[in-house]
C-alpha cells in the first residue's frame, strides 16, 4: 500500500503526494521497453533496445549493445551484460515487474547481486528464495 507524504510548498497549504516508498518509479524508457516486448516490436531509445524474433517468439533486450534479457511467452532469462551497474539492475527489475511474479527481481547487498524468486505461499504470504545472481538465470 502506498505511503502518504506531506510536504510544504510555501504559504500555509500542505500538499499530499501518494508514492510507494518501497519501490522506485519505473523510468519512462523502461515503460517503453516493456511495451515493445508486450507488442512483439523492435524498439530502441538511448542505450536500450528490444529486438523481436518472429521465428522464435523471443524478444532480446540489450543495454549498451550487451544482452541483458531474453523474454518469451513462457519465461525470461536474465544476464548482466558484463556490467553489474545500477542501470542494468534497474532494467532487469523493470522487466521482472512486468513479466514475473510480484516481488521477484534482482537486488544488491554488500556489492554482490542476488535474485529473489517466488517459490510458493505460506498461508496468505508469498515465500521467496534468494539465490546468487548468475548469467542465464531463468524466471519461468
Amino acid at each position: 500500500m502506498p505511503d502518504r507524504i506531506s510536504y510544504r510548498s510555501g504559504g500555509d497549504s500542505t500538499h499530499h503526494k501518494t508514492t510507494n516508498l518501497l519501490k522506485p518509479q519505473m523510468r519512462k524508457i523502461e515503460t517503453q521497453m516493456n511495451a515493445a516486448i508486450q507488442s512483439n516490436k523492435n524498439w530502441q531509445s538511448g542505450n536500450t533496445s528490444v529486438h523481436f524474433d518472429p521465428e522464435t517468439g523471443v524478444s532480446v533486450v540489450r543495454l549498451h549493445g550487451n544482452k541483458i534479457a531474453e523474454v518469451s511467452d513462457n519465461d525470461m532469462t536474465i544476464f548482466d551484460g558484463g556490467w553489474q551497474s545500477v542501470t542494468t539492475k534497474s532494467r532487469l527489475n523493470a522487466l521482472c515487474d512486468e513479466f514475473c511474479v510480484t516481488g521477484e527481481g534482482v537486488f544488491q547487498k554488500d556489492f554482490a547481486w542476488y535474485v529473489r524468486k517466488f517459490v510458493g505461499m505460506a498461508g496468505q504470504s508469498k515465500v521467496y528464495n534468494v539465490y546468487d545472481f548468475s548469467n542465464g538465470y531463468i524466471f519461468a
